[in-house]
């Protein structure tokens, strides 16, 4: 499988596919309760996100013939199985954020002197 690396990436290189997997991570959400959890995306970037999520196994759209209609969307197993890597990855950021954003801001520090990154 020379392309699972690639894929890896591409999957959790978009912002909103980690938020949108998080916000699933409890059961089934309707797609208004989505942008209301989330907070920060619109309808139309939400809606791309959860069709390539689709389109890759990691998530379920399940509609139900009501009126009005509704439409649910829940994590496939294959889904679920990201959720606790995410979890890992959000607690590393929270446990060493700070010292990431140290380590940018000594990056971007003047020159003095004429030498650099002592």
């Amino acid at each position: 499988m020379s392309g699972s690396g690639p894929l890896a990436v591409e999957l959790i290189a978009d912002k909103w596919t980690v938020v949108v997997l998080s916000g699933l991570s409890k059961g089934p959400v309707r797609h208004g309760e989505l942008v209301e959890l989330i907070g920060g995306i619109s309808r139309k970037v939400l809606t791309q996100t959860l069709r390539r999520l689709q389109a890759h196994g990691l998530i379920r759209r399940q509609a139900y013939a009501e009126a009005p209609p509704r439409v649910e969307y829940e994590l496939t197993p294959l889904g679920a199985t990201l959720i606790e890597p995410i979890h890992v990855l959000t607690e590393w950021a929270r446990a060493n954020g700070d010292a990431v954003l140290d380590a940018l801001d000594a990056h971007s520090e003047p020159v003095a002197n004429g030498h650099c990154c002592s």
